[in-house]
């Protein structure tokens, strides 16, 4: 999946930009107080999605 897409759909399910770090961008789910660093690579891994999306206990995208 393309970061950008990840990004948009975090954005779209509540998730806010906390911080930008050195590798990567910080995003915090508020309804559940989770945050979660998101790698700036173009492309990111199906799995590391599904990762990122359970620790902010959103369900996946399709």
């Amino acid at each position: 999946m393309k970061r950008k897409e990840l990004v948009r759909y975090l954005m779209q399910n509540g998730c806010v930009l906390s911080r930008e770090g050195g590798k990567y961008s910080v995003f915090t789910n508020p309804a559940t107080n989770k945050e979660i660093p998101v790698t700036r690579h173009t492309e990111i891994a199906d799995f590391t999605v599904r990762k990122i999306c359970k620790e902010l206990g959103l369900e996946p995208p399709r």
